[in-house]
C-alpha cells in the first residue's frame, strides 16, 4: 500500500513497499524516494521533520521549474531591479530579474495567491518570489516557528508552536541565472529554543536563528543544474537524491557520501591571486605544482556558484573556498559545513571549525574553506589564508 497527499499538484508518496533498496528502505523497482527514505527507517527522524521535508521538497521543485523557465533571459533585458535585501546587499547580491519576473510565470503555472500578491510594490522592492515560495511552504507545513532568509533583513516569526527553525539561502548563485550556470538552495534546520518562548517576538526570532552550527538538526542543499539534486543530512551521514522529472520524486542516488580524504582540485577565484595574503598564495602555488603533501599537481575548477562548487568537491574531494569575508555564516557556511562534516570532510574559516563559531549577527560574513579533511588541514598550516583586503569587487 502507498498513501499519498498532494501539495499543489505534486504528490508526496510515503511508501510501504519493501524490496531492493538501501538499508531497510526500498520499493518494488529498486528505487528509494526521499519520502520513503524518511518515512521507513532509512533516517531516524521525527514525524514532524518528515512533514517539514515534504514541504521543503515541494518548494524546491517549484524553484527548479522557475530556474528552468524559458522566460528568464528574454524578460531580464527589460526589467529593472528595485530595492535590495539581505542586510545591506551590494549590487551583486540584490534580487535578480528572475526574482521579479518569475511572479507572472508562477501565477500562470501554479495559480498561487502569493504570486498575485507579489505585484504589490513592497514585495517587488524587497523579498523575491523564490523567498516567498519557501516561506509559503514553511507556513503550510505547520512545523516551523521561524524562518531566517538571506533575502530578508530580519527573521520571520511564523507560528508559536512550530518545533523547528529554518535558515535558508533561497537561490545561491542567482546573479548568473541568465547564463544558465548552476544555482542552488541551502537550508539549515534547528529545534526551536522553547526557553525563549516568553521573550518578545522579534527577540526570540533573532535568538532562535542565531544558534551555533553545532545545534543543527538537519541541513540540505539543492543543486539546480542538468539534474536537480537534493543532498541532505540528519546527523548520520550525507545522502543525495536526484529529481525524477517524470514522476516528481527525489530518488536516492548517492547514499552515504564519503568525501575523499584528499582531492586534486581547488575551487577559488584565482583571478584575485594578487589580492590574497601570503599564506594562501603559497598554498595554491605549492599544490598546483605538485609540491604539497600530496605529490600530484592540483587542477582549478571554479563555477562561481557555491552550491555547484561545493557539490563537486563533496563528490571528488579537494577544497572549495572563498577567502574573503563574503559568505554568510548563518545561511551558507553552517549548513554546508554540517554536510561536509557528515561526509567526513571539514569546514573552516582558515583558522577555526565553522560549526564552533557562535553567530552574533544575522548576516555575519566570514571566509569559508570546505573540503577534504587532509586538504583543509594542509591549507590551515600555511597560517595566513584569510583575505581581509577586498579591492575592486564591485564589478
Amino acid at each position: 500500500m502507498t498513501s499519498s497527499s498532494s501539495l499543489g499538484g505534486f504528490s508526496i508518496r510515503v511508501g510501504s513497499r519493501m524490496g531492493v533498496g538501501v538499508g531497510s528502505v526500498g520499493c518494488d523497482d529498486g528505487f528509494v524516494t526521499l519520502m520513503e527514505y524518511l518515512g521507513k527507517g532509512g533516517a531516524n527522524v521525527s514525524d514532524d521533520l518528515v512533514v517539514l521535508f515534504g514541504h521543503l521538497e515541494y518548494a524546491c521543485k517549484r524553484i527548479a521549474a522557475l530556474v528552468a523557465s524559458p522566460f528568464n533571459s528574454s524578460l531580464s533585458k527589460n526589467v529593472g531591479v528595485a530595492g535590495g535585501g539581505g542586510g545591506g546587499a551590494s549590487d551583486r547580491d540584490k534580487p535578480k530579474p528572475l526574482d521579479i519576473v518569475s511572479v507572472r510565470f508562477t501565477a500562470a503555472l501554479y495559480s498561487v495567491q502569493i504570486a498575485v500578491a507579489a505585484w504589490d510594490h513592497d514585495l517587488l522592492s524587497g523579498a523575491s518570489i523564490k523567498n516567498e515560495i519557501i516561506l509559503s511552504s514553511l507556513r503550510n507545513s505547520g512545523k516551523v516557528a521561524v524562518m531566517a532568509s538571506e533575502e530578508d533583513d530580519s527573521p520571520v516569526w511564523i507560528t508559536d508552536n512550530g518545533p523547528f527553525v529554518v535558515v535558508t539561502d533561497p537561490l545561491d548563485g542567482s546573479r548568473n541565472i541568465d547564463a544558465s550556470i548552476p544555482t542552488g538552495t541551502i537550508f539549515g534546520i534547528y529545534n526551536r529554543l522553547v526557553e525563549l518562548d516568553r521573550r518578545p517576538v522579534e527577540e526570540k526570532a533573532m535568538l532562535n536563528s542565531l544558534q551555533s552550527g553545532t545545534r543543527l538538526v538537519a541541513a540540505a542543499y539543492v543543486l539546480y543544474s542538468s539534474a536537480t539534486i537534493l543532498c541532505t543530512s540528519f546527523g548520520a551521514g550525507a545522502h543525495a537524491f536526484t529529481l525524477d522529472r517524470s514522476t516528481g520524486d527525489f530518488i536516492l542516488t548517492h547514499p552515504s557520501i564519503k568525501i575523499p580524504s584528499r582531492g586534486q582540485i581547488y575551487s577559488v577565484n584565482d583571478a584575485r591571486y594578487f589580492d590574497w595574503p601570503k599564506g594562501l598564495r603559497q598554498y595554491i602555488d605549492t599544490v598546483r605544482q605538485g609540491k604539497g603533501k600530496y605529490p600530484k599537481k592540483y587542477s582549478a575548477r571554479y563555477i562561481c556558484s557555491l552550491v555547484a562548487d561545493f557539490h563537486r568537491t563533496l563528490l571528488y574531494g579537494g577544497v572549495a573556498m572563498n577567502p574573503r569575508d563574503h559568505l554568510r555564516l548563518v545561511y551558507e557556511a553552517n549548513p554546508l559545513s554540517f554536510l561536509v562534516e557528515q561526509a567526513g570532510g571539514r569546514g573552516s574559516d582558515g583558522k577555526n571549525r565553522i560549526l564552533s563559531i557562535q553567530p552574533v549577527k544575522m548576516h555575519q560574513r566570514l571566509p569559508l574553506f570546505l573540503g577534504s579533511s587532509e586538504d583543509i588541514e594542509e591549507l590551515e598550516s600555511y597560517g595566513n589564508v584569510q583575505q581581509k583586503v577586498n579591492p575592486g569587487y564591485e564589478v
